[in-house]
């Protein structure tokens, strides 16, 4: 879950800034310099793109969610010509800086904001009772039409590989029974009728994360997104991604460990020519949230960050998630 891009009201009543998961990091990793041009991919508060303006860049901020577009406005009007701000999915993030030229980083915050989390009409929580939407474009499958509409079957599937919940199966058979349901807290409530609560953690919260992955397809935009960096980014620029849970994680380490190495081919086919790699990885290991973020920031606990830095390789044509991508064949894509 993407955490740290909502706003908190001040002492006076206003809006307080509220700073990004794991900014220190972000910032050392991306090294931002006076003048470069840098995306931030998932706007949100703008909490990444504030900071890297102030250290002199250049910024294109990307959200999917006209919201958080709107609501950067003043943030736009600050930094005096240095921000430009675009209502889009990052999976097109090539798209939209071809113009502007090549980057010399960007960084990827996963998932769902803060500030979509808290807004109950969004229908994302599981704690406060709204309509059960969860689309962050507010347009396309909602989160009511799959669990209204969808077979058993296929509902066991969404929420046991996109959630990682064991009792998907008996979640999804208690779906069926409650239908028609069309609010988050309705739906809450079944799950944790079939899932006992862990410690710290609410039993809808697996499902809640299954339903709204697959409403926004956000496995299949994270795999776009990751090559369109490599064909986006300047030699010698750098990307930095903050992921949430392990399937996100697992995405982002697939792709760096494929392209931060040669390429030869397989053995049993032709030869063919090796391919250099394109990413020098700049994190053998992710980096985890220091003790202060979490205390300041409980969401934080589960981020984990990823960086590489972009060689001047040719970005490659071929696609190395595949054989990940075969464990989603049917929930890869939104229907």
């Amino acid at each position: 879950m993407m955490v740290g891009r909502g706003t908190k009201a001040g002492a006076a009543g206003g809006p307080a800034r509220h700073v990004p998961v794991m900014l220190r990091g972000v910032l050392s990793f991306l090294a931002p310099k006076p003048n470069a041009l840098y995306l931030d991919a998932t706007f949100g508060a703008g909490g990444y793109s504030r900071a890297l303006i102030e250290a002199g860049a250049r910024v294109i901020g990307l959200d999917r969610d006209p919201n958080a577009i709107l609501g950067g406005a003043d943030l736009v009007e600050e930094a005096g010509g240095r921000l430009t701000l675009i209502e889009s999915r990052f999976s097109a993030l090539d798209e939209v800086a071809r113009d502007l030229g090549a980057l010399d980083g960007i960084v990827l915050d996963l998932g769902v904001s803060s500030m979509q989390i808290d807004e109950a009409e969004r229908g994302f929580s599981f704690r406060a009772d709204g309509p059960l939407d969860m689309r962050m474009e507010s347009r396309g499958v909602s989160a009511a039409d799959v669990v209204n509409t969808y077979a058993e079957k296929e509902l066991t599937r969404i929420i046991g590989l996109l959630g990682e919940e064991h009792r998907a199966r008996a979640v999804a058979r208690a779906i069926a029974a409650g239908r028609p349901i069309h609010r988050t807290g309705a739906l809450a409530d079944i799950v944790r009728g079939v899932v006992r609560a862990g410690p710290g953690i609410d039993p809808a919260t697996r499902t809640f994360q299954a339903l709204r992955i697959f409403v926004n397809d956000e496995l299949g935009e994270l795999a776009a997104a990751l090559m369109a960096a490599e064909r986006a980014l300047a030699p010698g620029g750098r990307l930095v991604v903050i992921s949430f849970h392990s399937l996100e994680d697992r995405l982002v380490k697939t792709f760096l460990a494929a392209r931060g190495r040669v390429e030869r081919g397989s053995r049993h086919l032709p030869e063919v020519e090796a391919l250099p790699p394109t990413f020098r990885l700049l994190t053998k290991k992710p980096a985890t949230p220091a003790a202060d973020e979490v205390a300041a920031n409980p969401r934080a606990r589960s981020a984990k960050l990823r960086a590489a830095e972009r060689s001047d390789a040719p970005a490659r044509a071929d696609d190395p998630l595949d054989v990940l991508i075969e464990r989603f064949p049917s929930l890869w894509r939104s229907r």
